[in-house]
């Protein structure tokens, strides 16, 4: 059974995604053990305190610099030995020695089809917002390995979701969690527990 360690920053929805998907046994072979939140107001502790699982809070501005700041989180990581690290609304950037020493054991749900609407600056609402300035009419969610790139790393699954002409930034949001979010992270950490997903270079690919 993998230990699983859930970054979160805010309400903590995809979190709750996972949860569900645990206590219905989707997630095969892995136990979300701890959360780790940058905010302690984020709602997300109280899912986590709610289903019996520890958490910690490493607020960014109580310490002096990022490498301190990833020195912690590398300290807590270390103690729960995660085994799988999932970033679910996590707002802070992981620092290069975080991503070194947990290489292909850190995944991400990003809110659009990688690599379009991604990387620096494009997260949340931000991200759908774009989606409708520039018009487009399909967007979705993208699962992916964590590497020194913002949302570059080796991308797991994908999942479309359409866009309406009369979305705001909000409805859209919700819609690409509810289709897309909240079922393409707990699968891709089910098949990550279940050793289903290899990387070469850049490419994951997925196992029967």
């Amino acid at each position: 059974m993998l230990n699983i360690v859930v970054l979160v920053s805010g309400g903590g929805t995809n979190l709750q995604a996972l949860l569900d998907a645990e206590d219905a046994g989707e997630i095969k072979n892995g136990q979300i053990i701890h959360v780790i939140s940058s905010s302690r107001q984020a709602y997300a502790l109280e899912r986590a305190r709610s289903h019996g699982i520890s958490t910690t809070v490493l607020e960014r501005s109580e310490f002096k610099s990022s490498a301190e700041f990833d020195a912690e989180l590398l300290k807590v990581l270390d103690s729960c030995q995660a085994d799988l690290v999932v970033l679910a609304g996590f707002l802070c950037i992981l620092g290069e020695e975080v991503i070194q020493k947990y290489r292909n054991r850190i995944i991400n749900v990003h809110p659009s089809l990688i690599p379009a609407f991604c990387g620096k600056g494009y997260y949340g609402l931000r991200v759908h917002q774009a989606v409708l300035s520039y018009g487009v009419k399909v967007t979705g969610a993208t699962v992916h390995f964590v590497n020194e790139i913002p949302d570059g790393g080796a991308i797991i699954l994908q999942k479309a979701v359409p866009v309406y002409r009369d979305d705001t930034p909000e409805t859209l949001q919700l819609r690409v969690m509810r289709q897309a979010e909240w079922e393409i992270l707990p699968k891709a950490v089910s098949l990550y527990c279940q050793n289903k997903i290899r990387v070469e270079g850049n490419i994951a690919i997925i196992e029967d």
